[in-house]
């Protein structure tokens, strides 16, 4: 007979949760070895904080446990991944009560090979699992009833099976599976986002790296940016740089220039620069997990007033956000010095939307809080110390060749931010000046 364990969650030592931030010098971005004479990113203790946040989360949420699809909360709570590939399969789920290290499904040979190398978790927690890939396998093939029997099997023990469960994301025949076993099921992304908010020293020095190798990606498309030269091109190159030098994953980079600056598409195009074009690029990566969202404008040879114009315009926007960046500010004032949408030729908030804006980085692109004139001004949200996250703007030029886009990454200090996007950005940048 099985011995049914204790519904409380295990204590939450102080020392998990505690963050580790030293504001009195700047956020370091050391190099990506291991090496005996420099602390750097300490990735048990990394473990330990990102488990303890959840664990926290969890006893306040009112929920016994959490089942997660979403990559990003499989990577907080397991500390695994296995790579791009799993973005859209919906194939990953970890289970975590508070109770015991989390459960990991995960594909095929990969879960053995976190039983022979992860050294975190207990081996016995990573299980081979496979559910419906979007689809692609009937759930009259019976592997979504078998999962959540299974997962029935692990709350009781466990002690947590009469507590309701949360999802973050998942197929509906999974959600129909774990209901017929009787399991109330809520949504937990709110609790996972709760932890995930307050990034613990090891995580800004990640966050840190990645931004670093962004402002080199940059130095390199600015050495390369001129007539000739095409939109895929400076994509490929920044990928390549991004690969080299040690990120795991480039989401996306947009490579927007001249008339197809305005209004923004958010993609690029085998377009070739010419000279006078105003450019702009966002560069989205991770190192280890943590992303960057990285925007930057670059004049081809040469710029016109009117590219001059929208550029300070852009970076007045910015600014004022900047200033006004502290613990305890909310995201209402901020979105406030934005300008409405009508002002820069958008006919709402929520066809503007992303373009005067705040998000949230960490694992995910999007992460609290997310500042926006569409969601801020009558649901504020207060910022807190250790919050990462971007600031956007964006005015087109007068003249329709181009648009400005500024975005900068700030941390939240104990006093105000500090910036950890350093290509240059206070005047526009002509990249090979004529």
């Amino acid at each position: 007979m099985s011995i049914v364990k204790p519904t409380e969650p295990e204590i939450i030592r102080e020392s998990d949760i505690e963050p580790g931030w030293d504001w009195s010098k700047r956020i370091p971005a050391p190099g990506r070895m291991s090496v005996d004479f420099e602390q750097r990113v300490n990735f048990n203790r990394l473990h330990q904080y990102r488990l303890g946040r959840s664990r926290k989360a969890l006893a306040e949420s009112g929920l016994g446990a959490v089942l997660c699809f979403d990559n990003n909360n499989i990577r907080y709570l397991t500390s695994t991944v296995i790579g791009e590939w799993a973005r859209d399969k919906i194939a990953r789920y970890a289970l975590f009560t508070g109770n015991s290290d989390p459960y990991l499904w995960d594909f095929g040979s990969a879960a053995k090979h976190h039983q022979l190398y992860q050294g975190l978790i207990d081996p016995d927690h990573f299980k081979a699992g496979m559910l419906g890939l979007r689809g692609s396998v009937a759930k009259e093939a019976g592997l979504f009833k078998q999962a959540a029997r299974d997962i029935k099997a692990l709350l009781v023990e466990e002690g947590v099976a009469d507590m309701p469960l949360g999802i973050d994301v998942c197929e509906p025949p999974m959600l129909e599976a774990l209901q017929a076993e009787g399991l109330d099921v809520r949504d937990c992304q709110q609790v996972m986002l709760e932890a995930r908010q307050i990034k613990s020293m090891d995580e800004i020095v990640l966050l840190n790296m990645a931004a670093a190798m962004v402002d080199g990606a940059y130095h390199e498309l600015a050495v390369n940016l001129k007539p000739g030269v095409r939109e895929n091109e400076s994509v490929a190159n920044a990928n390549k740089f991004l690969y080299d030098n040690g990120s795991d994953d480039v989401e996306a980079i947009n490579a927007v220039s001249g008339e197809r600056g305005s209004p923004h598409p958010h993609n690029f195009t085998d377009r070739m620069y010419r000279p006078g074009d105003q450019a702009f690029f966002d560069i989205i990566h991770s190192f280890n997990g943590y992303r960057t969202c990285y925007y930057r404008t670059l004049n081809v040879g040469s710029a016109s007033q009117a590219q001059q114009d929208a550029y300070k315009q852009a970076r007045e926007w910015i600014d004022a956000a900047i200033d006004l960046i502290r613990p305890g500010m909310t995201t209402d004032k901020i979105a406030a010095v934005w300008p409405k949408a009508e002002k820069f030729g958008f006919a709402s908030e929520m066809e503007a939307f992303g373009l005067q804006f705040g998000h949230g980085l960490g694992l995910a692109l999007h992460e609290r809080p997310i500042i926006s004139r569409l969601v801020s001004m009558e649901n504020p949200f207060e910022l807190q110390e250790g919050m990462v996250f971007a600031l956007e703007t964006y005015c087109p030029s007068a003249d329709g060749n181009g648009a400005a886009r500024i975005e900068e990454e700030v941390v939240v200090t104990a006093d105000g931010c500090e910036i950890i996007t350093l290509f240059p950005a206070q005047e526009l940048f002509i990249a090979n000046k004529y």
